[in-house]
């Protein structure tokens, strides 16, 4: 089948009077190669910049997952609102960035979907695609299926009325499962989709009926099917692109990416990605090696970044460390993640570029650190940062969280001890350079499948108050205090543990002119305010604290570990109890079954 494709030229007056023109006209060295009159047409899209999205690794992966099967894939990015007003004004659609093909005719259009506030996005690119937005205007028509995947799918329900595809967990291989099942049925077929909701990894929402009580909170899910979480056992064996694309223009993340090993031991109690990527499944020293010479070898890159949530607890990292400084052209660096205090590893961060180390103790006293499970100490806290500072590091940047459950203003001032403890340990020896510490605090946001997606978020009130006592005691020369904007946190908060009501206060807030929310810049808080009263929503009842028996939004998704988990380890924290590390002792999340660590692998 021929398809209709944007010819460059005839926007070339648009494309010279837009900021960053270069995001819009593909052909990037290396850049993606879909075969010629394929079965299927996937496009990737990323609900933000073209910077921001290129830097991704994971839809990378899935891009690769359905080039190998045979079939046709792109990328499409967010434009900007210049460019975005600018193509929809003359009449162009929105095309993707190596066939130029429009998205519309795409078979499939998934989108990665990472963070709340990038939900206005997605309909921002399919209004720019000419999709109708809602998945019931867009029955018995020639659409592409619209999918998403990511973290934040684990709760799918704001966007459940505009997609018809949801992927939960890994998506190597069951994003492509659907396209080979979408060539076999000769479309978005009955028959497809109750075939689709089979597979492990994918949830259909409309074969999913939510019932409300007169109270207007959920009663009962009614389906035939339970969708599962796609767990990848072997990651050596997974997909994994040999080659990426290099960006026309500086990306957030300018260098070769690898990912190290997936999941976290540690079962901090507020982390979400910590719990949803469960099991920790590791690769080997030899296929990282091998993939971080391709990417370099393909790429120019001088730089290769060993991703994880926790790249420290990585067994075998000084091996790996070896092998890719003997494997690797000489001057290629490696990049550092942010670390645990207690898996500082000096000759690891020897061979990192010593611009600035991260740390995350995530609060500043042990008591509170005992209560989200972040198992550090102040010695570990200290020592981590004197080895840091032996080898030549002069700027420590610290993130902490407030509103956490159980906070007291005095554990918001220990924060204070841990920035003097470090100060003291600098000035212990004759440094060339002043030290430098950013302290950036972050709202605690209670997250689905955590042991806190019950907890009362903190309001406005609660948060300025808790910032101005921050702001008296970190007032201290050569450090720096910054924190998130609470609006911006609240309303993260109420699409992280919403339901489908919110797909109506979604629609009109892009309506009103909401669109790349996570941008402090281009965040338009009146047009949200006034999207939830035009809808007759109040944000207070998703920010509200939850009964540990109530039906939660996304209770009918079954990731492998089960509830009475997340409430035992809520009982914990309560009572102040560390449950450490996975690798210390199974907790009995419910995935012992497939965990690597539970059977004594390590």
């Amino acid at each position: 089948m021929k398809y209709m494709t944007i010819n460059l030229d005839d926007i070339k007056n648009i494309l010279s009077r837009v900021e960053k023109p270069a995001r819009y006209t593909g052909g990037e060295y290396g850049g993606i190669k879909s075969p010629e009159n394929a079965p299927f047409y996937f496009c990737m899209a990323f609900p933000d910049l073209y910077e921001v999205g290129m830097s991704n690794l994971g839809i990378k992966i899935v891009a690769e997952s359905f080039l190998r099967r045979g079939y046709g894939a792109d990328y499409c990015f967010a434009p900007y609102t210049d460019f975005g007003d600018a193509i929809k004004e003359a009449g162009v659609p929105l095309y993707s960035l190596s066939l130029k093909k429009p998205l519309k005719e795409f078979d499939m259009i998934g989108f990665s979907v990472q963070f709340e506030l990038c939900y206005t996005n997605i309909l921002y690119m399919l209004d720019l695609a000419g999709i109708p937005l809602r998945r019931a205007d867009r029955a018995g028509g020639a659409f592409p299926l619209i999918a998403i995947g990511g973290p934040c799918t684990v709760n799918p329900e704001p966007l459940a009325d505009f997609v018809d595809l949801v992927f939960i967990g890994d998506g190597e291989s069951a994003d492509a499962d659907v396209a080979a099942l979408y060539v076999e049925c000769g479309g978005a077929t009955e028959e497809f989709f109750r075939r689709a909701a089979e597979i492990d990894g994918v949830y259909v929402p409309a074969l999913m009926d939510v019932k409300y009580d007169k109270e207007g909170r959920i009663c009962s899910f009614e389906s035939d099917f339970t969708p599962r979480r796609a767990v990848i056992g072997d990651l050596d064996g997974a997909v994994f692109p040999e080659t990426q694309p290099v960006p026309n223009c500086e990306s957030v993340f300018d260098r070769s990416i690898i990912e190290v090993m997936r999941g976290c031991y540690r079962g901090c109690r507020f982390c979400q990605a910590g719990f949803i990527y469960r099991p920790v499944r590791q690769r080997s020293v030899e296929t990282l090696t091998k993939q971080a010479c391709s990417l370099i070898a393909s790429t120019g890159y001088d730089e290769v970044s060993l991703n994880s949530l926790s790249t420290g607890d990585y067994p075998r990292l000084r091996e790996l460390i070896g092998s890719l400084k003997a494997s690797l052209p000489c001057g290629v660096t490696l990049a550092l993640p942010s670390l645990r205090v207690d898996s500082f590893d000096s000759d690891f961060a020897q061979d990192a570029r010593k611009i600035s180390l991260t740390f995350a103790p995530e609060a500043g006293s042990q008591r509170l650190r005992d209560v989200i499970n972040k198992d550090i100490t102040e010695d570990e806290i200290l020592s981590a940062a004197e080895s840091a500072f032996d080898i030549g590091y002069s700027a420590v940047k610290l993130y902490f969280m407030l509103g956490l459950p159980t906070e007291t203003d005095d554990d918001l001032r220990a924060i204070r001890r841990i920035v003097d403890l470090i100060k003291s340990a600098y000035g212990r020896k004759p440094r060339a350079k002043s030290l430098r510490v950013s302290v950036s605090v972050s709202t605690f946001i209670p997250k689905p499948f955590t042991p806190f997606q019950w907890e009362r978020q903190a309001s406005g009130d609660e948060v300025e108050a808790k910032q101005r006592v921050l702001r008296d005691c970190l007032y201290v020369k050569g450090v720096t205090l910054s924190w998130s904007d609470y609006f911006t946190s609240r309303l993260e908060g109420v699409f992280a543990r919403g339901d489908r009501k919110l797909s109506r206060v979604l629609e009109r807030a892009y309506a009103l002119g909401c669109r790349f929310d996570g941008w402090n810049r281009e965040l338009k808080k009146e047009a949200w305010a006034q999207a939830f009263e035009d809808c007759g929503v109040n944000p207070d009842i998703y920010t509200r604290e939850r009964g540990e028996d109530e039906l939660l939004p996304w209770d009918f998704i079954d990731t492998g570990m089960k509830k009475s988990f997340f409430a035992r380890e809520r009982h914990r924290a309560y009572e102040g109890r560390v449950t450490g590390s996975c690798r210390r002792a199974c907790a009995g999340c419910g995935l012992q079954d497939i965990c690597p660590a539970a059977k004594g692998e390590r």
